[in-house]
């Protein structure tokens, strides 16, 4: 099993859940992890962590999409992958995360993580488009 988790500034990953669940008819599965604006970064990657392996004890792997290079979610993104990988699970992390890249990343098949993620990044690329309209 891959499992999904959002990382994102307050209220984006919920907002993101809250999109995906409308458009899809259903609660995603997914965890969702909104960064408080003044939350200790130390604090912030042991939550995760242990909720991550409370809820989901049996993934080989975890998709990890973020918000924003380089911001505080990012940075604890970035922290709970490498504690992933050095518990021999496969953690992969994507930043820049749009709609497309979140629906995509429900639907698709999870079977390989490392295409999962190359999957989910093609996704977002294919949901931009320059819709140029002369109305």
């Amino acid at each position: 099993m891959i499992r999904l988790a959002l990382i994102m500034h307050e209220p984006l990953a919920s907002a993101f859940a809250s999109c995906a669940e409308h458009v899809l008819g259903e609660k995603p599965d997914l965890f969702v992890f909104d960064i408080q604006a003044d939350e200790c970064t130390d604090t912030a990657v042991e939550r995760l962590l242990g909720q991550l392996h409370t809820q989901a004890p049996d993934a080989v792997a975890t998709l990890i999409l973020c918000d924003l290079y380089g911001a505080t979610p990012f940075n604890v993104a970035r922290r709970v992958q490498q504690a992933l990988q050095d518990q021999g699970q496969g953690a992969y992390l994507l930043t820049g995360t749009n709609m497309c890249m979140v629906l995509k990343a429900l639907t698709e098949r999870r079977d390989n993580p490392e295409q999962f993620a190359q999957d989910v990044m093609a996704g977002a690329l294919r949901g931009i488009v320059h819709a140029d309209c002369h109305c």
